[in-house]
C-alpha cells in the first residue's frame, strides 16, 4: 500500500512530500502547503537558488537581478550589505514577485558583526555559555539593522590540528565542550522567537568532518570511521538541532569517498530521520561544482543530481539547480515530489522567520558599538583569555612599573579583530597602546618589527634600547588576521617573522618579558619558552581586546580561560588531542628516553618500544583545559555517592575546592570518565562536565557533578549504542592531565 500511495503522490504533483504528511497537521504547514499549490515549477526551483557576491565586491545593483527577483527565481541572497538594496530587493519579492515570497539575507558574521568579539576559538577558552550567547545575541542585534536575518555560524567543526587555519572558528577539540557552546550560540543568534525582527537564524555548520581534513590542510579529504562520527563530530551539530538550528551548511570536504553535499546518508538518513533536522540545508560556497573536481560527478548536470536526491535545499552561487532542475524532473531523475520537499523546508523556515507579516529589516543601528555591546565584548576577552605561564607571579605588574611595550601587533586595530570580520571597522578598535595611554600607563612603545611576518631586524636596537630603560619587557606579537582562517594553513605554527629572534635579544637585556600572544591558533613556544617569563594568550580577541589585555596585566582583572584545544610542542606533534587511545603499547614514563640522552651505540631494542617521539617525547607543551590564575586552588575530599552504577542508577561525585591564593579567582573544576574495557576500544579518557566557581581567598565550595549511564554510552563501528558492565575510572581536576581520581563499576 505505501508503495502505491507514493506513486499516487507523484503522478498527482502533490504539493507536499508524501514522505512528510499526506495532509497539513497545523497552521503552519497549511501555509506552507497553500503556498506550494500557487508556485509554478520555475518559483519552486528559485527558492531553491542562494544568490550574491564575495564580500569584496561592491557596485551597482543589476537590472537583471531585480527581474531575477520579480521572476520568484530567487530564494536568497548573500554579502548585500547596501541596506538601499536589501529594501529595494525584499520590496520586489513582496509586492512584485507572483507569490509574494520573501527573500532572506544572509552574512558571515561569525563572532561579531560591528562589535567584534574573540574569535570562536578563543570564546571556547572561557568555557563559558554567557560568553557564547552573549556574542551571537549582539551579532544579531547589530547585523539584523542591516537586514541580516540568516548567519553562517556558528562552525561547529571539531579540530584536532592547530595547522589548520579553521581552527579559529572552531569550538576546540572535544565534542562535550562544543556541544554546550552550540546551544548557547545558537539561542543568542535565533533569540526567543525567529519571528522577533532581531532574531538571525542560525547555520550549523560544516556538516560534516571539514576540520578533519589530512594534514590539517584546508578542503581536505576526511577518513572517518562511525565511531568516530557519532562519538566526536556529530554531537555539536545534534546539539545544534536540539536547540532549534534552523540551517545547516555541508562542508567542502569529502567524507569517506563522498562529498558532502552529494552524501545522502549524510543529509538525509542522519541528519533528518536520525536527528530529526526540520531545517533547510544549504551548500558551501561552490560545494556543489566542485563535486566535478573531486571526481564525483562528470559535469554541472549530475552535479545537481547528485544533491537534489542527496537532500541539499538550497545552492549557494553556483547555478546548477537553477540551470538542470527542470531538465532533471523531464527526465525522470528527480521527482516534484522531491522538489515539493526541498522548498517546502525553506518555506517554512520563511513563515517562522515572520517575514512573511514583517519582511523589511527594524534599523537599529543607534546599537551598534553600543556601550552595553563593547562591555560583554571585554568581558569575552578576558574570560577568553589563557595564562600559560607565570614565573614568579611577574602578574599582574604594579601601575607604576616603567614597561616597555614592543612588538608587531600591540597597536594593529585591524589585525586584533581576527578572521572573518567583514564588518568590523578598525577605527572603533581599542589597541593595547590606545588602553595604556587611556589609562596613563607609564610605558615606551616601540614596535621592533612592524607586522607579525616582518624578518627586518632594522628597529631591533631602539626595541633593546627601551627595554633597557625599563623594568619589564610587554612583547604584544603572533599572527596578523590574514594567516588565519579559511586557506589560511600553516605547516610551521612557529611565532611568524622574526619575533622570535627579536624575543632573544631583548632576554639578553636580563628584563624580564611577558609575552602576549594574539592569534587564530596554539603557536608554539617552545623556541623561546625559556626567553620569557610570562605568556598570557588572547587569541584574537577583538574589538575590546586593548583594555581586556591592560586589566588583566595589571590585576584589575583575571584571564580565566582554559585551552579548549591541547597546546603543542612542535607542529610535528599534530593532530594531537588528548581523548587519544591508549594503543597496546603506551608509554611508561619511567622509561622514556629522551633522543639526546640514548647512549652512542645503543641496542635497538633498549629503549624500550611505546607510543612517543624521540625527540619531543610524549606530552603536549600544555594539556586540554589547561589555564592559570592570580590565585591558586586545591581540591579535596573526593566522594562518590556510590562504587557501582546499575540501569537506572546514578552517581554523583563531590570535591571540595579552595582558594588558596590571597585573592578571588575563577577554576573551572572538570571531570573526566575512562570507560576501561569496551567492545571497542575507548579514549584515555572524556570530558563529561564541568563548572565555572569564582572563590575569595581561603573559601571553600563543594562542587558535585551527576552521571548518569546515559553519559557513559558511545557508539560502536555497526552504529550500536550502549555501553557494557565494567569499570569507570574519573578524575576530577584542572585539566585533562591532572586531578583527584577514582573509580566507580556498571553492574
Amino acid at each position: 500500500m505505501k508503495k502505491i500511495y507514493v506513486l499516487i503522490c507523484i503522478l498527482t504533483f502533490t504539493i507536499v512530500a508524501c514522505e512528510k504528511e499526506e495532509k497539513p497537521t497545523n497552521e503552519l504547514e497549511g501555509k506552507v502547503s497553500e503556498l506550494l499549490s500557487k508556485m509554478t515549477l520555475e518559483e519552486k526551483i528559485g527558492q531553491l537558488n542562494l544568490r550574491g557576491t564575495s564580500s569584496r565586491v561592491k557596485g551597482k545593483l543589476p537590472d537583471s537581478l531585480k527581474q531575477a527577483v520579480r521572476d520568484g527565481k530567487i530564494g536568497a541572497f548573500l554579502n548585500v550589505m547596501n541596506t538601499e538594496y536589501v529594501d529595494e530587493l525584499q520590496r520586489i519579492a513582496v509586492e512584485e514577485s507572483p507569490n509574494k515570497i520573501p527573500l532572506i539575507f544572509a552574512r558571515d558574521v561569525i563572532h561579531g558583526f560591528k562589535t567584534i568579539f574573540p574569535i570562536p576559538l578563543g570564546m571556547a577558552a572561557s568555557w563559558d555559555t554567557e560568553v557564547a550567547e552573549n556574542s551571537s545575541r549582539v551579532a544579531a542585534l547589530e547585523a539584523s539593522s542591516f537586514g541580516v536575518r540568516w548567519t553562517f555560524a556558528p562552525m561547529l567543526d571539531i579540530a584536532r590540528d592547530s595547522r589548520w587555519g579553521r581552527i579559529a572558528e572552531s569550538p576546540g577539540e572535544d565534542p562535550f565542550l562544543a556541544s554546550s557552546l552550540t546551544k548557547a550560540y545558537v539561542k543568542g543568534f535565533q533569540g526567543e522567537n525567529l519571528n522577533d525582527p532581531t532574531s538571525m537564524i542560525a547555520c550549523a555548520k560544516h556538516f560534516i568532518g571539514y576540520g578533519a581534513g589530512i594534514g590539517g590542510r584546508d578542503y581536505n579529504t576526511a577518513v572517518i570511521s562511525e565511531a568516530q562520527l557519532q562519538n566526536v563530530y556529530l554531537p555539536p551539530f545534534k546539539a545544534a538541532v536540539n536547540a532549534g538550528s534552523q540551517t545547516v551548511m555541508t562542508a567542502f570536504n569529502e567524507m569517506n569517498g563522498i562529498p558532502a553535499s552529494g552524501d545522502k546518508r549524510l543529509l538525509t538518513n542522519i541528519l533528518r530521520d536520525d536527528l530529526g533536522f526540520d531545517g533547510f540545508v544549504v551548500s558551501d560556497w561552490d560545494s556543489v561544482k566542485e563535486m566535478i573536481p573531486h571526481g564525483f560527478a562528470t559535469d554541472l548536470k549530475q552535479a545537481a543530481e547528485i544533491s537534489l536526491n542527496a537532500g541539499l535545499n538550497m545552492e549557494m552561487t553556483s547555478n546548477s539547480f537553477e540551470t538542470y532542475t527542470k531538465e532533471l524532473l523531464q527526465e525522470g531523475k528527480i521527482t516534484e515530489a522531491q522538489i515539493n520537499s526541498l522548498v517546502a523546508d525553506i518555506l517554512r523556515v520563511k513563515l517562522r522567520m515572520g517575514l512573511f507579516e514583517n519582511p523589511y529589516r527594524v534599523d537599529k543601528s543607534d546599537n551598534l558599538y553600543a556601550d552595553q555591546h563593547l562591555a560583554m565584548a571585554k568581558e569575552a576577552a578576558i574570560k577568553s583569555s589563557v595564562l600559560l605561564k607565570n614565573d614568579k607571579n611577574i602578574l599582574p605588574l604594579q601601575k607604576t612599573t616603567k614597561i616597555a611595550v614592543v612588538g608587531p601587533l600591540a597597536d594593529k586595530p585591524r589585525e586584533q579583530l581576527g578572521t572573518w570580520t567583514f564588518d568590523g571597522d578598525g577605527k572603533f578598535t581599542k589597541t593595547p597602546i590606545n588602553a595604556f595611554e587611556n589609562q596613563h600607563v607609564n610605558y615606551n612603545f616601540v614596535e621592533g618589527l612592524s607586522y607579525s611576518r616582518d624578518k627586518s631586524t632594522q628597529d631591533f636596537s631602539k626595541a633593546v634600547a627601551a627595554a633597557k630603560q625599563s623594568d619589564v619587557i610587554l612583547f604584544i606579537g603572533g599572527e596578523e588576521a590574514i594567516l588565519s582562517g579559511e586557506a589560511h594553513s600553516r605547516a610551521d605554527i612557529n611565532l611568524p617573522g622574526a619575533q622570535e629572534q627579536l624575543i632573544k635579544e631583548l632576554a639578553k637585556t636580563g628584563k624580564p618579558i611577558v609575552l602576549v600572544i594574539m592569534a587564530g591558533r596554539p603557536i608554539t613556544v617552545g623556541n623561546i619558552l625559556n626567553d620569557v617569563d610570562a605568556i598570557l594568550m588572547t587569541w584574537h580577541p577583538g574589538t575590546m581586546g586593548g583594555p581586556a589585555i591592560h586589566d588583566m596585566i595589571f590585576g584589575i582583572a583575571e584571564p580565566s580561560g582554559r585551552l579548549p584545544v591541547t597546546w603543542p610542542k612542535v607542529a610535528g606533534q599534530l593532530p594531537l588531542f588528548y581523548n587519544h587511545k591508549t594503543t597496546g603499547r603506551p608509554v611508561k614514563p619511567e622509561e622514556f628516553v629522551q633522543m639526546d640522552s640514548i647512549p652512542i651505540g645503543a641496542w635497538q631494542s633498549s629503549l624500550g618500544n611505546t607510543s612517543h617521539y624521540l625527540d619531543v617525547g610524549y606530552l603536549p607543551q600544555y594539556p586540554f583545559g589547561y589555564g592559570l590564575g592570580y590565585t591558586t586552588f586545591q581540591y579535596s575530599d573526593q566522594a562518590l555517592s556510590s562504587n557501582t552504577i546499575s540501569d537506572n542508577t546514578e552517581i554523583t561525585i563531590k570535591v571540595k575546592v579552595k582558594n588558596t591564593g590571597k585573592r578571588k579567582g575563577s577554576e573551572t573544576v572538570q571531570l573526566y570518565v575512562q570507560d576501561v574495557v569496551g567492545r571497542i576500544t575507548r579514549p584515555v579518557k572524556e570530558l563529561k562536565g564541568y563548572q565555572n566557581v569564582t572563590l575569595q581567598p581561603n573559601e571553600v565550595k563543594e562542587v558535585s557533578f551527576t552521571l548518569s549511564l546515559d553519559d557513559l554510552k558511545y557508539y560502536d563501528n555497526q552504529g550500536t549504542y550502549s555501553v557494557e558492565k565494567g569499570v569507570f575510572n574519573i578524575w576530577i581536576g584542572q585539566n585533562s592531565a591532572a586531578g583527584l581520581t577514582a573509580k566507580f563499576t556498571y553492574e
